[in-house]
């Protein structure tokens, strides 16, 4: 059964409030800096995108204060009125422009992750965890701040049809087909890099997964999540996730 509130916003906004929340709850976020963005509702915008107003944390993100703005960079309604971060306009407008099947973009400068983005090698075949995203995870080389609006023609180049990306020497990118989708897809990646981290610090002998058996592992992920984010498919995962940041900060629904 899916997660009933008393709010009359839309669920678009309620969806995205509780990822801002999820994100500083698990500690995954980085000051008033990075971003999540979701397709605004049709009555909003056309063709524009949800995000965080410049100057919140993540943890005083709520549903009514995120920022509308279509893909230009217009300022369609923002409460709060503070505007947003341009670095984030640049990354979240490019793959909302470049990949219409998407709804969601997530985007994290994490310990972890940005270890990871700062290793040749990137992600390895080490875990069950590291292997849903075996051979599927992208890499964009590192331009400087993403404030040149001219990389995202390189970024969406880079990621193609692939919904993680690592950010060389930057951080981590998650995008989904719904806000469940792409939150539980970065949970997942920082889990990964977490681990990889711990075990290359130990000092241990690494043992990888074969080629093979990994592509067999990559493939048994998709079959599981084929339906995430489809229109009306239940995705039990991220509502267990809803009800825990409804729970724990239930003003994201103001």
């Amino acid at each position: 059964m899916a997660v009933e509130t008393s709010s009359d916003l839309p669920v678009e906004r309620l969806h995205l409030a509780a990822a801002y929340r999820l994100i500083a709850h698990f500690g995954l976020d980085d000051s008033i800096f990075t971003h999540i963005s979701a397709r605004a509702p049709k009555d909003e915008a056309e063709h524009g995108f949800l995000i965080n107003p410049f100057g919140l944390r993540f943890d005083e993100v709520t549903a009514s204060n995120l920022v509308t703005v279509d893909l230009n960079g217009n300022i369609i309604r923002d409460d709060y009125g503070k505007g947003i971060n341009a670095a984030g306009f640049t990354i979240h407008s490019a793959v909302h422009a470049a990949r219409p099947e998407i709804d969601c973009v997530l985007h994290t400068h994490t310990v972890a992750g940005v270890a990871i983005s700062s290793m040749q090698d990137g992600i390895l075949p080490l875990n069950q965890w590291a292997l849903q995203f075996y051979n599927r995870i992208a890499t964009h080389a590192y331009e400087g701040i993403a404030l040149n609006l001219a990389e995202r023609e390189r970024l969406v180049a880079d990621l193609g049809t692939a919904k993680a990306m690592i950010l060389r020497n930057h951080g981590l990118l998650t995008c989904g087909a719904s806000v469940g989708e792409a939150f539980t897809l970065m949970y997942n990646l920082e889990r990964t890099c977490k681990a990889q981290v711990a075990l290359m610090s130990s000092g241990a002998t690494l043992a990888p997964v074969s080629d093979t058996l990994a592509e067999f592992t990559a493939r048994q992920y998709e079959s599981l999540t084929k339906d995430r984010g489809k229109p009306g498919a239940y995705d039990p995962e991220w509502e267990a996730y809803l009800r825990l940041a409804l729970k724990h900060h239930p003003d994201l629904a103001a």
